[in-house]
């Protein structure tokens, strides 16, 4: 559920000019999301959602797009081409890599500095993600698997 709000609010923030929470509230229940402000207050942070001058001289969430360097970029192709397989299961995910690469995606992996992953486990070809719950772990694989086919 949580990661067909968040693609909701991505697709309403891309769509509409949303000043306030309010506003981004009363769209989701529109679409069929009983939100409260503090959920949404959370999604705004964990989807790292910045308020920009539009052109009209208000303020307006937009996607962050300043992530990270190009350099970065690189670095996240390079892990993403040394994984096989991701799957999840409860609160678990589980990524495949090609021998000797696990230690390397496992540090990509921290790097993202996702608050719902507790730990991250490497051997030579097999990585173990503990996230905080199974929602967490469905929208973290979801979210490396992008990466792999982008």
């Amino acid at each position: 559920m949580k990661e067909k709000r968040h693609n909701k609010i991505l697709e309403i923030i891309e769509t509409n000019n949303i000043e306030t929470q309010e506003e981004l509230i009363a769209k989701l229940k529109l679409a069929g999301f009983d939100v409260t402000q503090a959920t949404v207050s959370r999604d705004i942070r964990e989807l790292k959602l910045l308020k920009q001058m539009s052109d009209m001289g208000t303020y307006r969430y937009v996607v962050s797009k300043s992530h990270g360097t190009d350099h970065q970029h690189v670095y996240s192709r390079a892990i993403a081409n040394s994984i096989k397989n991701v799957d999840s299961s409860m609160n678990d995910i589980v990524i495949r890599t090609y021998s000797g690469m696990a230690q390397a995606v496992a540090a990509g992996v921290d790097a993202l500095h996702e608050s719902d992953i507790l730990g991250c486990v490497a051997g030579d070809d097999c990585i173990i993600i503990v996230t905080r719950d199974e929602e967490s772990a469905v929208a973290i694989a979801h979210r490396i698997r992008k990466l792999i086919n982008s």
